[in-house]
C-alpha cells in the first residue's frame, strides 16, 4: 500500500530512523528548498502512504533532496514515481485472495495508465478472466479487510470527498464521453485514493464506507476506460473493483460491477459470457430486495440473448425485466445507484433487444419511447437510443427516416469522446451499405461526410463490426 521505495531511501538518508522516530518536517523543508515552494510533514506522510505527487517538479525535488543527502544521483524511478516498474502481463486479471493484493494491483494499473504503458493500454479483454472473477465473487466466504494501521487519519470528510469527486466525473462521462476526463480521474485515483486506502479509520463502519466509495470510484474508472475503447485495462479495473467491493460488505454493489462487466462483454461480442455475468449478478443477490437491480440484470441478459439469436430466451428475460421494474420503489431501493434506470432507460434496453432480434417495428416503438418528448439529460444515452431508432427504421425499409434520424444522432454525438459512439455509427454504416444506393442515402452521405463521428481521425480503438454487440 505504502511507498516502500521512498521509505527505504529516507531511512538510508537519515530522514527516517529505525527506532520509529521520524524527521518528516526536516525532509519537507529539504524538498521545498529543491522545488522553491513550501511543503509540510503532511505531504511527506502522504507520499509515504503511496500518494504520487501530481507534478513532475515535486517528484524531481524529492529525488534531488534524497540525492543531496546521499551524495549520489537518485532518479524518480528509484523512488517509485517513474515508469521503470515492470508489470506482469496478466496483472489485474486475477481475483486475489487477499484484499491488499487487489489494492496493490489496481494502484500499479493506475500508475501504468498514467505513464501510458502501451502493453496495457492496447491489451485485449480476456474472456476467462470474466468467468473466474464471477465465480470467485459468487462463492466467496471471505470477510477480510485491509489492516487499519496507517498513520494518516481518514474521516467522513475524506469519504465525502471521494464520493463528490466520483459524482463530478460521472456527470462529465455521461455528457462528454469516457475519453473526455478519463485521465484526470485516473490521476485522482492514483494520487489521492491510494493514500486514503492506506490510512486509518476510527471504526469498522467508516472503513466499510471507505471501501464502498473506493469501489464506486474504481468502477467509474473502468466504465470510462471501456467507453474510451481501452478494453483490456477496463476489464482489469472492473475485476479489481469487484474484489474491493467484498470489503464494502455490499453484495448489490459487487453485483453492479458484474452488471457492468456484462455490458462490456456484450459490446465485445462475448455474448455467452455476458449472459452468464448478468445471471451471476442476479443469482448472487436473489434476496437483496432490489427490483431495480434485478430488472437491470435481466435486461443485460436479454441483450446478450438477443445477439445470440435466442428469441425465446430473450423474450423471457425481457418479460422478467419489465415485471421487476414494475415492482420497484426507487425511494426505498437499497441499490440507489440504479435510480437512473427509469422508464426511458428500460425502453432503450428493449429497443436494443428488438432491433437485434430482427423486429424493426418494435425497435422503433421502444426507441421512440426511450427518447420521449424531452431530452433525458444523458447525452450519450440519447445518442445510443437515437442510433437504435435509425437502425430500426433502416431495417424496416424506411431509408429516408433512418437517414434523418441518424444525422440527428451524429449531431448529438459531436461532443462525445466515446469509442462506443463510433461503433454505433459503424453499425449504421454497415446497414446502410447493405441497403444499397438510393437518393436518400446519397443525400445523407453528402451531409454527413465531414462529421467527426462519421470519419473519426483515430479509429484504432473502435472495434470491428464482426461479432460486435453494441451497448
Amino acid at each position: 500500500m505504502g511507498n516502500d521505495q521512498l521509505e527505504a531511501l529516507m531511512l538510508e538518508a537519515g530522514y527516517l530512523r529505525q527506532d520509529g522516530s521520524v524527521g518528516l518536517k526536516v525532509f519537507a523543508r529539504a524538498v521545498g528548498e529543491q522545488a522553491g515552494k513550501a511543503y509540510t510533514h503532511t505531504y511527506v506522510r502522504r507520499w509515504l502512504d503511496g500518494m504520487v505527487p501530481r507534478d513532475a517538479k515535486t517528484r524531481t525535488a524529492i529525488a534531488n533532496a534524497l540525492g543531496y543527502r546521499l551524495g549520489r544521483r537518485v532518479d524518480v524511478d528509484e523512488i517509485g514515481f517513474g515508469k521503470a516498474q515492470k508489470l506482469r502481463a496478466d496483472i489485474g486479471l486475477d481475483y486475489p485472495e487477499q484484499l491488499a493484493d487487489s489494492v496493490t494491483s489496481v494502484a500499479r494499473l493506475w500508475q501504468a495508465d498514467i505513464d501510458g504503458m502501451s502493453t496495457l493500454l492496447d491489451a485485449p479483454a480476456n474472456a476467462a478472466a470474466w468467468n473466474e472473477a464471477a465465480l470467485s465473487w459468487l462463492v466467496t466466504t471471505r470477510d477480510d479487510v485491509l489492516s487499519d494501521t496507517g498513520k494518516r487519519k481518514v474521516g467522513e470528510a475524506d469519504i465525502r470527498g471521494i464520493n463528490k469527486t466520483t459524482e463530478m466525473f460521472d456527470a462529465l462521462d455521461g455528457e462528454h464521453g469516457g475519453g473526455h476526463a478519463r485521465s484526470a480521474l485516473i490521476e485522482f485515483l492514483r494520487t489521492d485514493l491510494v493514500g486514503l486506502l492506506a490510512g486509518h479509520t476510527q471504526n469498522d463502519s467508516l472503513r466499510t464506507e471507505l471501501f464502498k466509495a473506493a469501489t464506486q470510484a474504481t468502477l467509474l474508472g473502468a466504465w470510462m476506460s471501456y467507453d474510451a475503447g481501452i478494453h483490456g485495462l477496463a476489464q482489469r479495473y472492473f475485476i479489481q473493483a469487484l474484489r474491493i467491493s467484498e470489503s464494502a460488505n455490499d453484495r448489490l454493489l459487487g453485483a453492479s460491477v458484474l452488471d457492468a462487466m456484462s455490458h462490456q462483454a456484450n459490446f465485445l461480442g462475448r455474448y455467452k459470457e455476458a449472459a452468464n455475468l448478468a445471471r451471476t449478478a442476479r443469482t448472487g443477490t436473489t434476496l437483496s430486495g432490489s427490483p431495480s437491480a434485478a430488472a437491470h440484470f435481466y435486461a443485460m441478459e436479454a441483450r446478450a440473448l438477443a445477439r445470440l439469436g435466442d428469441s425465446a430466451g430473450c423474450d423471457r428475460a425481457m418479460a422478467a425485466a419489465v415485471k421487476e421494474f414494475e415492482r420497484r420503489d426507487p425511494e426505498n431501493d437499497p441499490a440507489d445507484w440504479f435510480s437512473y434506470f427509469n422508464e426511458a432507460e428500460l425502453a432503450a434496453e428493449l429497443g436494443h433487444c428488438n432491433r437485434d432480434l430482427g423486429r424493426p417495428s418494435d425497435g422503433v416503438t421502444y426507441a421512440t419511447q426511450s427518447l420521449g418528448p424531452t431530452a433525458s439529460g444523458y447525452v450519450r444515452s440519447d445518442f445510443f437510443a437515437t442510433m437504435v431508432l435509425a437502425d430500426s427504421y433502416l431495417d424496416g425499409g424506411n431509408v429516408a427516416q433512418a437517414c434523418d434520424v441518424a444525422l440527428k444522432a451524429i449531431e448529438i454525438g459531436d461532443s462525445l469522446k466515446s469509442a462506443r459512439c463510433s461503433a454505433y455509427v459503424n453499425e449504421f454504416r454497415a446497414r446502410l451499405t447493405k441497403v444499397g444506393k438510393s437518393s436518400e442515402s446519397k443525400e445523407f452521405l453528402e451531409r454527413v461526410t465531414s462529421a467527426r463521428l462519421w470519419t473519426p481521425k483515430d479509429a484504432k480503438r473502435v472495434p470491428s463490426l464482426a461479432g460486435l454487440h453494441l451497448s
